[in-house]
Parts: C-alpha cells; sequence; structure tokens
C-alpha cells in the first residue's frame, strides 16, 4: 500500500481517493481498538498471562519457523522479522485455518440489531467464534463497513468502493469453487458481480498484497501495529496480526519471506484499534495493536476496543472437536 494514510475520524474516505495510491495525508479510519495480548496455556502446570509484548519468550521457545497445531485444520505460527521493528518484539502470528475444516464468517452489529460494538474475545464468546479478528474499517457511524460487506443472511453495507481486494467465502457451490478466496478486481476476468453470484459471503477491503504474491506497497514513513487477512497456496484462511509497527511495504516484504505461503492480503485494521482473539484447545491467545504514526506513538496501549463488525471462524460441524 503506497497509502500515505494515517487513520482518522471522519471515518470515510473522499470519493478521490484511490485504493493503493491516495492523495499524500489523505486518511483512513481505523475502526478498531486494542487489546491486551495474553496468551494462557491451560494445562495446570502451564498458565502464562502476557500484558501486550510479554509473550516473546514462549515464541522463542516455539521457534518462529514452527507450526503450532492447534486443532484439526488450524495452525498458530510466530514469524521473526528479518527487519526488526523498533518497537516491541518483531514477531508476526499467522493463524492458519483450512476452510474445508473451518467455517469464516462475517457479523456485525448491523446484524445483531446492537448499538455498540465488542472486543474480538467478546464477539467470539458470544457468536462461538474459535478465533476473531477485526473485519475492516468502518465508518463514522460506527457500523457501517468501508466497501462491500454482506452474507447470505445479513448485507452490511451493499456499495462496493474503490479497494482492489475482495474475499468471497461460502461458495454457493462448494463441488466446483473454492470455499476461500481472495479476488483483485483489478485482475483480468474477474467482475465484481461475479464474485456475489457465486460466493454467499463477500468482504471488500484495501489491498496489500495481490495474487501472487505481489506487494502492492511502496515505502513510506508511517508505521502502524496491524490486523490483515491472508489466502495461503493451499487456499488456507490465514488470520495475521503484528503489534510491532511496520510500515506495510515491510510487513508485506517479512510475510511474503516468511515461508507461510501467502499469495494475497488485505487489511482490515492498524494501530490500537488492531486486535487477535483465539481459543481453540489449551490454548487462548489475545492481541491487541499500539502504535501509529501521528495517532498514538507508543506501545503502552493494554486494553482492547469494542469494534462494530468482526471476522470469526467456527468449526464445521463435520469437524467439531
Amino acid at each position: 500500500m503506497s497509502l500515505a494514510f494515517v487513520f482518522s475520524d471522519p471515518r470515510r474516505l473522499p470519493s478521490s481517493v484511490s485504493i493503493e495510491r491516495p492523495p499524500r495525508g489523505e486518511k483512513l479510519i481505523h475502526s478498531c481498538p486494542v487489546t491486551r495480548a495474553n496468551l494462557y496455556r491451560k494445562d495446570r502446570a502451564i498458565l502464562v498471562v502476557v500484558l501486550s509484548l510479554g509473550f516473546s519468550s514462549l515464541l522463542a521457545a516455539r521457534g518462529a519457523s514452527d507450526w503450532q497445531a492447534l486443532a484439526p485444520g488450524m495452525d498458530l505460527k510466530y514469524v521473526a522479522a528479518k527487519k526488526p521493528s523498533f518497537v516491541a518484539d518483531s514477531r508476526i502470528v499467522v493463524l492458519r485455518m483450512d476452510p474445508h475444516q473451518w467455517r469464516l464468517e462475517a457479523v456485525g452489529i448491523s446484524q445483531t440489531g446492537e448499538s455498540a460494538g465488542h472486543t474480538a474475545r467478546a464477539w467470539s464468546q458470544r457468536s462461538n467464534f474459535s478465533a476473531a479478528i477485526n473485519a475492516g474499517m468502518f465508518a463514522a457511524d460506527y457500523k457501517t463497513h468501508l466497501g462491500y460487506m454482506g452474507s447470505s443472511t445479513h448485507v452490511n453495507n451493499s456499495r462496493p468502493n474503490d479497494y482492489q481486494s475482495v474475499a468471497g467465502f461460502e461458495p454457493r457451490d462448494s463441488q466446483s469453487l473454492p470455499r476461500f478466496r481472495i479476488f483483485d478486481l483489478d485482475a483480468p476476468g474477474i467482475r465484481f458481480q461475479d464474485i456475489l453470484r457465486d460466493y454467499s459471503s463477500v468482504v471488500q477491503n484495501l489491498r496489500l498484497v495481490k495474487h501472487s504474491g505481489l506487494n502492492r506497497w511502496s515505502q513510506q514513513d508511517r508505521r502502524w501495529s496491524e490486523a490483515a487477512l491472508g489466502e495461503d497456496d493451499a487456499g488456507r484462511i490465514l488470520f495475521i496480526f503484528s503489534r510491532s509497527p511496520f510500515s506495510m511495504h515491510d510487513l508485506n516484504n517479512e510475510l511474503l519471506a516468511a515461508d507461510i505461503g501467502l499469495v494475497a492480503a488485505q487489511h482490515l485494521e492498524g494501530g490500537p484499534e488492531a486486535q487477535l482473539y483465539l481459543h481453540a484447545g489449551t490454548v487462548e491467545l489475545e492481541m491487541c495493536g499500539s502504535y501509529e504514526t501521528a495517532f498514538r506513538e507508543s506501545d503502552t496501549n493494554s486494553a482492547a476496543w469494542p469494534v462494530p463488525n468482526i471476522l470469526g471462524v467456527r468449526p464445521r460441524p463435520s469437524s467439531a472437536h
């Protein structure tokens, strides 16, 4: 993203702002608050509670190159940045899920009828999700997703914008279509209406990485904590979180060099509002961002903010455990 954007509170983008190269100084809203980074092991012998940046010792013990199996079709990996951030531990968390075993859902308060949002952890507890991450940026009404967002049961925003990354999941024909796919609207033969025809759930967001593995951000000075949605070369869902702030150019490069098979990714949220929650088996992990250039230039944030929209996963009935 060569976006020179600063997240701001008008929570809407001027119509002149293009997806990947908006005018310098334009501000994209960012919607999600932050949450404590707490990691719990529920074996009686092990209980680790790590606030914010304090889980690095556990990560080091596991080894940055290892995938940890959490449940059938769900794996966790910690990526150590080759070019460290100047803040926190420079670890990037990647949660990988097989869409044949895990159902991805988008939900928000426009669907539930509530007047206020929830943290990723609270959304998970209310909706019985095993993991949850920001669904994307939202408008000044603290409800409407920026870009198209809809499912078979509810449409949060029926108006697509200029963002070039569209995630489609829950295909109407699961025998012939991928269960999960991130589409590039500027790719040959890709039309938004065809995605809506083929997939019952569709979420449009700002693009980070274009198929297949192309970094779409030029370098910039701005850095922030990041929550992102990715697709790997096996069609698996990736929830990506970094509390350490990076420019999106650098973060994309770290992810593309991390041996996680990343082929496409979209920005979900940045700064203190970015968050990821996971509760699978004996592992419970709650993380939040903090640093953001020109907004909150510190690593002190330790509380999750409620957000109106969330992406969550639950095991499919045949894979329930």
